[in-house]
């Protein structure tokens, strides 16, 4: 990214290096929340089109748990849940335009590393998604072990950990290959499509998404091994403690809202009992620097966690990833609602 001059990819506009350290020094007079609420939209950087994460749809409309995240967010805020300007950006750029100033937050399939948040001006607000890096392969050529990759060709993304991942995982066994890396998904995944590359690597979920886009997806598998860990999160810049606060508290309600709702009788009690949990949390808004009606809108935008897992990437979506550690504890999963007292 040039260092004086950012494009802002959903308007055209540019904003200059001088103007962005202007926004930066005034963080302390005037919060992320009032200028959201002044501009009337939400800033969001999300991923150049993962299906199940954040890609459009033919309309252009964008869908996602990603995107879902973002309008969470939206929605207690802005009481808008649709109120957000979405800024695609390649993954080496997602906390650049974060840092610059030009976005508010980042649902991005961003995996949560202490380099990234001692590198910049960053934190994390919460893992949204736990997922691992895995292979994308063809199914006639017959490999089951990423070890019958080594000295192959692997599509891979820039600015993402893939490439170091495979080098410890190949590394750690005396093996190498060779890691081509691509500015998109796309651009990744038609390389791989088009057989200049073996496989392709990248997070298990993302690749469930990119294996649906194939012209044949039947003739395609996923390698069962996963090489990382990989907590996808929700992030902020780290000069507003407030609006990382109130990030943070969003995503966490999605979680208790599935959290009360778990057990229930039938459709109707998780209903009632995802209801008193916003009723909860919405009387702790004024505290939290929002209205005292912001999670009742968050569960009528976007339902509970579960609710946008099963509609982004559970059977529902035509991906049909399982819940495994993206479940609740009380599943077996990795999720746990923190408390709203």
């Amino acid at each position: 990214m040039n260092a004086t001059v950012m494009s802002t990819e959903a308007t055209g506009a540019e904003v200059t290096g001088a103007e962005v350290m202007s926004e930066r020094s005034t963080a302390s007079a005037v919060t992320t929340a009032e200028r959201v609420r002044r501009e009337g939209r939400v800033r969001a950087v999300v991923s150049r089109g993962i299906r199940g994460l954040s890609a459009r749809d033919v309309e252009g409309r964008w869908h996602g748990l990603d995107v879902d995240v973002s309008r969470a967010v939206a929605a207690a805020v802005l009481g808008d849940a649709d109120a957000v300007t979405w800024l695609p950006t390649d993954p080496a750029g997602r906390l650049e335009r974060l840092a610059a100033g030009e976005a508010d937050l980042v649902t991005c399939n961003l995996s949560w590393t202490l380099g990234r948040e001692t590198g910049g001006p960053v934190l994390f607000a919460g893992v949204t998604c736990y997922d691992g890096e895995g292979f994308l392969v063809r199914t006639a050529d017959g490999r089951t072990d990423p070890a019958e990759l080594a000295g192959k060709r692997l599509a891979v993304q820039a600015g993402t950990t893939s490439a170091a991942n495979l080098a410890a995982w190949y590394g750690a066994r005396g093996l190498s290959v060779e890691p081509v890396a691509h500015p998109t998904p796309g651009e990744a995944l038609a390389a791989y499509a088009a057989g200049d590359c073996a496989a392709y690597v990248l997070d298990r979920i993302a690749l469930a998404g990119a294996r649906a886009e194939l012209a044949d997806p039947s003739a395609h598998s996923l390698l069962e091994t996963t090489i990382s860990r990989e907590p996808m999160a929700l992030a902020v810049r780290d000069d507003d403690t407030g609006w990382f606060r109130i990030c943070r508290w969003v995503f966490q309600f999605l979680l208790a809202a599935e959290h009360a709702a778990h057990g229930a009788e039938d459709a109707r009690a998780a209903a009632l009992a995802a209801e008193e949990a916003a009723r909860t949390a919405d009387a702790l808004g004024p505290a939290l620097g929002l209205d005292d009606g912001w999670a009742g809108r968050v569960l009528r935008a976007v339902g509970t966690y579960g609710d946008i897992y099963e509609r982004n990437l559970g059977p529902a979506s035509g991906l049909g990833v399982p819940r495994g550690l993206n479940a609740l504890w009380l599943d077996g999963g990795l999720h746990y609602a923190i408390p709203a007292h």
